[in-house]
């Protein structure tokens, strides 16, 4: 495999990581229900997160063309879902706006790079 998909990977790994672990915070700080700020469907996505994160990291670990594809999701849902709360309901912090950038050009950082990275997957 060439450094550079090596490089990917790790990123996109680490990235993902660190996601399911910020949910997993979120979760045991922030009370029941979880994201009690947001409609139903939005806090029961971002709770999915915690699972979804870490699976989709393990796969891509594993050198999964499946994980590839659910990181694919992940961060392109993502960035629509903290969209969504950072303008639709437009309730959010300066921080939120920052993270809510970040979290599009991270999408836009793995459909960027999928086409790369996807023949060294099984």
């Amino acid at each position: 495999m060439p450094r550079d998909v090596r490089w990917i990977l790790g990123l996109q790994i680490a990235i993902l990581c660190y996601g399911g672990v910020v949910h997993i915070v979120q979760l045991a700080t922030g009370g029941w229900p979880p994201y009690g700020w947001a409609p139903g469907w939005l806090a029961a996505y971002f709770t999915a997160l915690t699972l979804l994160d870490p699976l989709a990291a393990v796969l891509l670990w594993l050198r999964r063309r499946a994980g590839l594809f659910l990181s694919a999701f992940i961060f392109v849902t993502d960035a629509a879902a903290n969209g969504y709360a950072v303008y639709g309901l437009g309730k959010a912090p300066a921080l939120a706006v920052i993270s809510q950038a970040v979290i599009t050009a991270m999408a836009a950082g793995v459909l960027l790079t999928a086409r790369r990275v996807r023949p060294w997957l099984r």
